[in-house]
């Protein structure tokens, strides 16, 4: 007489019953810096494209890349001036005039450009680098770093020590940053320049437009003078 056959439970290893993990995309980092300088409503007001150009936060040194055209680079004579002095300094302001509107007849005339922006790990800012092309010799390039410190929440250094407060808003759906109080930094002190010591009051404008395209407007206004300086592009992000 044969035992009764007892069904028994093969028992796997615990590792071979779990479930392979998915691959997930990682999450975009958030960055709140720049709605920090903005009211709640300001910041909402601006169209989502901006929103989320301005909330990506670089993360280990990474770089966001921006390639479009110049189509207007425009200097009074006293602008002209102004730039070339701003060589002293690292020449952060545009130096040619390559890029012109004309008229109906004449064609515009553009120049390449490329904007990187990469994550500040030493400041917790950003270090900001604009690549002008030239019709003649090497590329115009400028390295400027956004801070977020200071009484306004955001300095912007352009080189030698020279840097500049920043207000934060949103007009007409655009993001614009302003000049509030230039500054040199010496010794390990700061000291703020008198009125009549500054070019004016300097103006970036930030605006979306179809076609995931942006422009960006650069404005310097002399309380004297009037317009001094005018720069005028169209970017996209390129895709790493």
């Amino acid at each position: 007489m044969r035992a009764p056959v007892v069904a028994t439970k093969v028992l796997r290893d615990p590792v071979e019953l779990r479930p392979e993990p998915k691959s997930e995309p990682k999450p975009e980092l958030g960055d709140l810096r720049f709605r920090a300088l903005m009211t709640e409503e300001e910041w909402f007001s601006l169209p989502l494209a901006i929103r989320r150009r301005f909330s990506k936060r670089l993360a280990g040194g990474q770089t966001i890349v921006y390639a479009g055209e110049i189509l207007e680079s425009w200097t009074s004579r006293g602008g002209w001036w102004l730039a070339q002095a701003a060589r002293f300094i690292g020449g952060p302001l545009p130096l040619t005039r390559d890029a012109r509107v004309r008229s109906a007849r004449v064609p515009t005339t553009r120049v390449a450009s490329v904007v990187t922006v990469t994550e500040d790990m030493a400041s917790g800012g950003q270090i900001w680098t604009r690549l002008y092309a030239r019709r003649k010799g090497f590329p115009q390039v400028i390295h400027s770093s956004k801070r977020f410190a200071g009484p306004t929440g955001l300095e912007e250094y352009v080189g030698r020590g020279v840097g500049m407060t920043l207000t934060t808003y949103a007009r007409e759906g655009a993001l614009v940053f302003r000049s509030k109080n230039y500054f040199l930094e010496l010794f390990g002190r700061r000291l703020f320049l008198p009125a009549w010591l500054t070019p004016g009051t300097l103006y970036v404008t930030h605006a979306e437009l179809p076609d995931g395209k942006f422009s960006f407007t650069l404005q310097i206004f002399h309380p004297r003078f009037g317009l001094l300086l005018r720069q005028m592009a169209i970017f996209r992000e390129i895709a790493p």
